[in-house]
């Protein structure tokens, strides 16, 4: 396959691209094709590489308004309202939901996913679902499960056991969520649990850490700590820290000095978090999300995620990036013309560092054939227009092919 003349990542000027046996194989101007080789003309169209949803809940999806909405719009709610739900989960149920998801993301582009699966659940019914579709997918989308203890592992009975059993049965990552925890004191054990497990297993770590607007929730500086003693570092990625927006500066600026030690990544999900955030105010509301500017200017790697797809925290979601990408540079402050242009690294390679899947990851001779083309010429462009993604391609063959939509004006003035 050969492709000519496209902007590789907002690069002047314009390039060609041949895969071979499943690879990039040549980057460079001019290339002639070959016989019997296909050629696509991307003139003008942007190359990235593939769109990555390092956070998502692929158990919950499609399940808003099961067995009620959530009315208040609170993360607490959302919890009560899935607790219900869950008890009447199968692996047919699980695994029909998650599929239909994960077609919606795969048609707008995205590739490798990382799903946080509540483990809360005697029977690991969702984890031993997403499992098989994990293995079911693998040739065209990486998924990647973090054993996630949604109504706490202290706080829960036999939570230890159930954390153990999830990362014994499979789970790529081990989660956490220490701000729900009953007390302050569960909060850091649970946290000096769960990394030890992560160790002792040889996995991930991805915590729901400090969401919550109360500027009290300081789970993220023992998170860190313990990433930064026990050398995991970037092994670690601390999800939401939603708390970090109410902080005062002074402890904010001592608090980053140990997250750039620590080399932790964070990942915000705008959409959700300004959903559930701010919910107990009156006047000032607080917008809900992390310090994003702040921690990428520090050089501490952000990456974004949808977090929910139609469920009792969030009754939207289409599985597009590009949603929480707008949503994400609006509350960010994110909105000068070089922020929005490189605005697509907080979905493709922020959010590979965070799955730690960056050797396999990128637009570079010998690199797997992972590339998405869309329907501009930068993303600056894209994101305004909300082109389409024209292709998706994975390991040289192609997941999604995309006609652009064509529109008759009949406006005169």
């Amino acid at each position: 396959m050969l492709i000519k003349n496209v902007h590789i990542q907002n690069a002047q000027p314009q390039t060609d691209v041949r895969i071979e046996d499943g690879k990039f194989v040549e980057i460079a101007a001019d290339l002639e094709p070959k016989d019997n080789e296909r050629v696509i003309d991307a003139t003008d169209k942007l190359m990235l590489p593939p769109f990555v949803d390092p956070h998502v809940h692929l158990d919950a999806t499609q399940t808003a308004g099961d067995p009620e909405w959530n009315q208040t719009g609170t993360l607490f709610d959302g919890i009560r309202i899935w607790s219900e739900r869950k008890k009447k989960l199968t692996i047919d149920d699980v695994k029909s939901r998650a599929k239909k998801a994960i077609k919606i993301q795969v048609s707008n582009g995205i590739q490798f996913v990382r799903s946080h699966v509540d483990v809360t659940d005697p029977n690991l019914t969702a984890l031993k679902a997403l499992i098989e579709v994990r293995d079911e997918i693998k040739d065209q989308v990486e998924l990647q499960l973090v054993a996630f203890p949604q109504e706490g592992i202290l706080s829960f009975p036999h939570g230890k056991e159930l954390m153990t059993e999830a990362a014994k049965l499979g789970a790529d990552v081990i989660g956490g969520i220490p701000h729900f925890e009953f007390t302050r004191e569960y909060a850091v054990q649970s946290l000096q649990f769960l990394m030890k497990l992560a160790e002792q297993q040889n996995k991930l770590v991805d915590v729901h850490c400090d969401e919550i607007d109360d500027p009290q929730s300081r789970s993220l500086e023992t998170l860190a700590t313990l990433a930064l003693e026990s050398g995991m570092g970037d092994k670690v990625t601390a999800s939401h820290t939603t708390a970090m927006g109410s902080y005062n500066d002074a402890y904010t600026y001592k608090l980053f000095r140990l997250l750039k030690m620590s080399r932790i990544n964070f990942i915000a999900n705008p959409l959700v978090n300004t959903n559930l955030g701010g919910r107990f105010d009156t006047y000032p509301k607080r917008r809900g999300m992390t310090r994003v500017k702040e921690l990428a200017a520090d050089g501490i790697n952000v990456a974004f995620g949808e977090d929910d797809i139609k469920d009792p925290w969030y009754p939207m979601g289409n599985g597009n990036m590009l949603d929480p990408v707008e949503m994400g540079i609006h509350v960010g402050h994110l909105m000068g013309y070089d922020d929005i242009l490189n605005s697509y690294q907080f979905i493709t390679t922020n959010g590979a560092k965070a799955m730690h899947i960056t050797d396999h990851y990128g637009i570079k001779v010998g690199m797997p054939a992972n590339c998405i083309i869309m329907n501009n010429d930068n993303f600056y462009n894209a994101l305004n227009e909300r082109s389409e993604i024209l292709y998706s391609i994975h390991q040289g063959k192609i997941l999604v092919e995309t006609k652009p939509k064509e529109v008759t004006n009949h406006f005169t003035f």
